[in-house]
């Protein structure tokens, strides 16, 4: 099987490759205006990609973080959300590098086998870097106004976790 999925993605590509000079398509010429496109377009996001990224830099140094999860920490141990979950809580929807920091620590803190790190797992894989795309990707085709999609994906992201915590404790606790 690992034979097979190796092979996938250059059987992919070889078959665009063949596809398009059977259709008589100009493919590399065409690849080239794909990329030139691709590269103004890397260009016109820098500034959101650099703001999102200052703004979320900025959160941890600040130890908001740590102080919103102390906060938060004894309501949320009331309706059986761990507290040791709140940082991937409060970090997934702005950044996926920064959430992948913290399920790495929490596999270090807690094991690779642990409730708790089965349910970030969960959580990493049912939620959204929402801030992130909104600024990314929002920024790129010039959308400014962005209040609905912010509520809709941060409501879509607290789903994502309350069904993260209820399907960890269903399967695993």
């Amino acid at each position: 099987m690992s034979f097979f999925s190796s092979l996938i993605l250059p059987l992919l590509i070889v078959a665009i490759i063949v596809y398009g000079l059977l259709k008589k398509v100009p493919v590399y010429e065409e690849f080239v205006i794909g990329a030139k496109e691709g590269f103004a377009t890397a260009v016109q996001i820098i500034p959101n990609l650099v703001a999102i990224l200052f703004a979320i830099g900025m959160f941890r140094a600040s130890g908001a973080m740590e102080f919103i999860a102390t906060l938060l920490a004894p309501l949320f141990e009331l309706i059986g959300f761990p507290s040791e979950l709140l940082p991937m809580a409060i970090f997934r929807p702005l950044t996926g590098s920064g959430s992948v920091a913290i399920l790495a620590e929490l596999i270090q803190t807690h094991g690779e086998e642990s409730l708790i790190v089965k349910m970030a797992a969960i959580m990493f894989g049912s939620t959204e870097t929402t801030f992130y795309v909104i600024a990314v990707y929002f920024g790129a085709i010039g959308v400014h106004k962005i209040r609905y999609a912010v509520q809709a994906g941060l409501i879509a992201d607290f789903a994502g976790m309350a069904a993260a915590v209820t399907v960890g404790y269903w399967f695993f606790g």
